[in-house]
């Protein structure tokens, strides 16, 4: 084998590598950064039938046939949000 065929390879292969290694890390930096962006729940709302007036909880519109009612609610199943009281102790 010629000895510089065998150190062209070589260095093919490590830039091979290198461009791989910065891909991965380029994806881990993109992943981390969009992680906080879908953290939050959606909120729940109150919605009403325009046909028969029935109301259910939903976190996202039934469809055409059904208006918002009232809302938004944080807690889940159209809950308020629990109040959490500190009470010192003396």
């Amino acid at each position: 084998m010629i000895p510089g065929l065998y150190r062209a390879l070589s260095a093919r292969q490590s830039l091979a590598a290198s461009v791989r290694v910065a891909a991965g890390m380029a994806a881990w930096a993109m992943l981390a950064a969009a992680q906080p962006a879908a953290s939050a729940p959606a909120p729940w709302h109150w919605w009403r039938s325009k046909v028969d007036g029935q109301r259910i909880c939903s976190q996202t519109s039934p469809g055409a046939g059904w208006t918002q009612d009232s809302g938004p609610y944080e807690g889940p199943g159209c809950q308020p949000k629990p109040r959490v009281f500190v009470v010192p102790m003396r």
